[in-house]
């Protein structure tokens, strides 16, 4: 397995079309739920703290308690599962790249309430603004040309559309407190790219980065920096740089080494914590942060490859 399998991982199908608590919420280790079981729907799967995984092996979006890693039951009906992004209320958006729309639920739901659509182009990252309840969304097309990013003013609606300088094709994006967009990605060389769409604004910026990343991996503001994932190599451990942003310069202020991680393309970070889909682990894996270094806690069964996670709070 090489490092270009790992970008063309990152693509998906952008160029082409732990262990488990078997009771309470603890981050101590305990028996395994089995492979394929899934829990009744009982009033229980949907309080408290979520963690949904997407897993796009299976197909299915599975519900984890958090951070206890307890299964609690499963949204299915996908193409081709991606990437995860959270509003304020709760609701999960769900990339479903093979069917070229984002599809949005609410905490109790197992059928969407909300539909995106990306004609002719694969989604790949979703991001809510915290200032405005925007949500915005990366995509490339099905063919040749560049990607772009679509803006739904408070989630519904008209979306408007943004491209880049820089960036040819659109992998991650996210917003920081101040409702700033950040997109990474790369250029038409394979080169990661890095830009910003200001909050309020209507022009997209390069931002140049003083460091290099391998293999573009999520962003996320993690309440003092800007984190940007790196895939580093296709087998080799991942991590997230902390980076400070100043106008079009991003300098680079901490990486947070994934130790025993493998592949991480989408993470999620959530209060000293962060949770990690390990894809070639088949695993999902929680890490101190900004600390970093070997997992604290790992969710395993029924997984079989996790590439999103994202934290639904109750």
């Amino acid at each position: 397995m090489t490092a270009f399998r790992g970008l063309v991982r990152v693509l998906g199908f952008l160029l082409t079309a732990v262990l488990v608590s078997a009771c309470g919420d603890g981050l101590g280790a305990s028996p395994a739920v089995q492979a394929g079981q899934t829990p009744a729907m009982a009033p229980a799967a949907h309080t408290g703290n979520l963690l949904y995984v997407a897993d796009l092996n299976a197909g299915d979006v599975y519900v984890f308690s958090y951070p206890g890693g307890k299964l609690r039951r499963k949204l299915t009906g996908f193409q081709a599962v991606h990437y995860l992004c959270v509003d304020g209320d709760g609701h999960i958006f769900v990339d479903d790249t093979g069917a070229s729309k984002v599809l949005e639920y609410d905490r109790t739901g197992s059928q969407p309430i909300h539909t995106f659509k990306t004609p002719n182009a694969t989604p790949n990252s979703c991001a809510i603004d915290p200032a405005t309840g925007n949500l915005a969304i990366s995509y490339n097309p099905l063919g040749d040309g560049p990607g772009a990013v679509d803006v739904y003013k408070h989630a519904t609606g008209k979306r408007t559309t943004y491209t880049t300088p820089n960036v040819f094709r659109y992998y991650f994006i996210g917003y920081d407190n101040a409702g700033n967009l950040f997109i990474d990605g790369t250029d038409m060389h394979v080169t990661f790219e890095l830009a910003e769409l200001p909050a309020g604004g209507q022009t997209t910026q390069a931002i140049t980065m003083g460091t290099s990343v391998s293999l573009p991996g999520a962003i996320q503001w993690d309440g003092q920096y800007l984190a940007i994932g790196d895939q580093v190599c296709i087998e080799c451990a991942s991590q997230i740089d902390r980076v400070s942003v100043s106008g079009t310069t991003a300098t680079l202020v901490g990486t947070v080494a994934l130790t025993d991680s493998c592949d991480v393309l989408q993470y999620w970070i959530d209060k000293g914590r962060v949770i990690a889909a390990d894809d070639c682990g088949s695993t999902v894996k929680y890490f101190s942060y900004p600390a970093g270094g070997n997992s604290l806690k790992t969710i395993a069964s029924p997984l079989n490859e996790p590439v999103g996670v994202a934290v639904s709070p109750k």
